[in-house]
């Protein structure tokens, strides 16, 4: 992908799993797809806690709450913003703009740098303005002919590409 130019921020390297719609499967390939990656967000629709645990035996994990998961897990929160080497990253699962587009999302979110979203099932890396949105696709069961997915977040020298690693 493109990278998204960032001027002024860190030269450290810095890549991150973006994993979304896992609705209670870990798949065996995404152990190899995430391996070595800094951290994980999760992008909703995660299922049984047990999913976040076992993901956390690849790296570190923070997860939002999916329309499907259950209201109040004090493992999941409604929306993530951090700073990851000077970029501004929100990760939501999207369906409180019923369906997320990435134009929605921007005009949502409009200090992230890199939003990541789930909800469609369906990846997505495009930019909008200055902002890349992505969506990793769902990484669970397979629905609606889709092929389970997960990404790769680079981030060095300011600038931003995401990989799509189909899984399966």
């Amino acid at each position: 992908m493109t990278p998204v130019p960032m001027e002024g921020r860190g030269a450290e390297h810095v890549v991150i799993g973006l994993i979304a719609d896992t609705h209670g499967l870990v798949r065996p390939e995404i152990f190899e797809a995430l391996k070595g990656v800094s951290e994980i967000l999760h992008a909703g629709d995660v299922g049984p806690a047990a999913i976040l645990a076992e993901l956390g035996t690849i790296a570190p994990i923070r997860a939002v709450s999916g329309n499907t998961d259950e209201p109040g897990r004090p493992d999941l929160t409604d929306r993530i913003e951090v700073t990851i080497s000077g970029i501004r990253v929100v990760v939501t699962h999207g369906h409180e703009l019923g369906a997320p587009t990435p134009e929605a999302l921007v005009a949502r979110y409009p200090n992230a740098e890199v939003i990541v979203y789930g909800h469609t099932h369906k990846s997505l890396v495009t930019r909008v303005g200055n902002t890349l949105v992505v969506n990793p696709g769902a990484a669970g069961p397979k629905r609606f002919e889709l092929t389970p997915s997960v990404a790769r977040l680079n981030i060095a020298r300011g600038s931003c590409n995401v990989e799509i690693v189909p899984l399966g």
